[in-house]
Parts: structure tokens; C-alpha cells; sequence
């Protein structure tokens, strides 16, 4: 069954998905907090708190916001879609250079998270998975 990405349902499912998978999951390139704001969101209010945590060395995705994150990240739904569950980050950069992302803290940290480490069978595995839930 599919959702839409980041409605409730879907977070649910991403974390069954994890627990699934445990460290098998996509690699970490970049260890750190980030907060995101993401707007234009098709469904509920138009905007969602949301936030990723790499800090244990796996990636989790979850709602509301952290306390003293790395990044602040306002993205509109599209391109934060685009970029976490299809994996493309040609997106990022286009909406960066378009003004679409707008990014508070050290941005370093955020290149270096996107390019990652090279997927491993297990990865692309977990990718599928995530892209298979989601609407």
C-alpha cells in the first residue's frame, strides 16, 4: 500500500521499513541534524515539519522538528520528495540555484550529506522499498 510522502501513514511505514532493514539501509555520508520545512505540501495545512537524523549512523526521517539542529532546510513537497525517496539529487541543486531551497546553517554538511556513499545491494534494496510506499 502506498501513501503520500511524509503524511502519517508514510512515516509509519518508512519506520517499519527501517526496523525491516535495520543497518541495512542507506548509507550515511555525513553525519547530522536537519530540520525541514517542507511547503506546497498537497495535502493537510499546505506546510510540515519534518527532520532527518544521521547522528547514530543510519538515516531517519520523522515528524516535527529538533532541538539545536545542524541545518534548517525549507523545501517545497516536490523536490523534497524527489530528492528523499527517488534519490535525485540533480533536483536539489536545480531548486537551490532556483531559489526554491532555502538553506540556514552550515551548508557544508548538507553537500556532503547529499552525496553519500555509493549505494550498496541492500541500499538500492531499501530504496525500492521506500519508493514502493510512497504516492
Amino acid at each position: 500500500m502506498a501513501f503520500p510522502f511524509l503524511s502519517e501513514e508514510w512515516v509509519e511505514a518508512a519506520h517499519e521499513l527501517r526496523a525491516q532493514y535495520g543497518e541495512k539501509g542507506p548509507p550515511v555520508g555525513q553525519a547530522m541534524r536537519l530540520n525541514l520545512l517542507v511547503t506546497d505540501v498537497p495535502f493537510g495545512d499546505g506546510d510540515i515539519e519534518a527532520h532527518m537524523d544521521s547522528t547514530d549512523g543510519s538515516l531517519m526521517i520523522d515528524r516535527g522538528h529538533l532541538d539545536d539542529p545542524d541545518l534548517k532546510v525549507t523545501v517545497p513537497y516536490a523536490t523534497a520528495k524527489a530528492i528523499l525517496v527517488e534519490g535525485n539529487t540533480g533536483a536539489a541543486m536545480q531548486a537551490f540555484m532556483n531559489g526554491q531551497i532555502q538553506i540556514e546553517g552550515d551548508m557544508s554538511k548538507l553537500m556532503m550529506a547529499l552525496q553519500g556513499a555509493p549505494p550498496d545491494p541492500s541500499a538500492q534494496e531499501f530504496a525500492t522499498r521506500l519508493r514502493e510506499i510512497t504516492e
